[in-house]
């Protein structure tokens, strides 16, 4: 019997395509209809192969999740940006392909982020999300997550407001 397992590690060279493709349709699936469509596609038309190729190369700290050989989520982390979170480590991106969302993927990326923000000696983190995002809301708030400020993003016309969650 094959057994077929996920995989969470750092991002090389060779993952600068499949990162792109996993951040267009990731992006599009949670922000069609919240931010409007040219500013969308204006960010997505920025982060293609090339960006990905640069930031690894740049030692960005990306995790991809893998499964059954293909690439299928990624996270991107560091220290806080907010200080004022009282959270030293930050999340900046988890992402997952649409349809890997709900089965489990999403929580061991997050999980392995939090891991790797505690080995480097980094307590706490946060994580911001856009108050629109229900499926990120919920997912955060399920991980433990406390809302403890907001915020607001304006893309063209549109102001967003914004979410961050701590997590001890």
């Amino acid at each position: 019997m094959k057994t077929i397992a996920a995989d969470v590690r750092f991002a090389e060279a060779r993952d600068a395509a499949a990162l792109s493709l996993v951040h267009e349709a990731s992006w599009r699936g949670a922000y069609g209809g919240l931010i409007p469509h040219r500013a969308l596609s204006r960010m997505l038309a920025r982060r293609g192969p090339e960006w990905w190729a640069k930031a690894i190369r740049n030692r960005a700290t990306i995790l991809v999740l893998d499964y059954d050989g293909e690439t299928v989520g990624y996270a991107t982390l560091g220290r806080n940006r907010t200080l004022a979170l009282g959270a030293e480590g930050e999340i900046y991106e988890l992402y997952l392909r649409p349809e890997f969302q709900g089965l489990g993927f999403g929580r061991r990326l997050f999980d392995s982020c939090r891991t790797l923000l505690r080995s480097r000696g980094l307590k706490g983190l946060a994580v911001w999300a856009l108050a629109d995002n229900e499926n990120a809301l919920r997912f955060y708030e399920a991980a433990g997550g406390i809302d403890v400020a907001g915020g607001a993003e304006t893309f063209e016309d549109r102001t967003l407001r914004k979410v961050a969650f701590t997590f001890s």
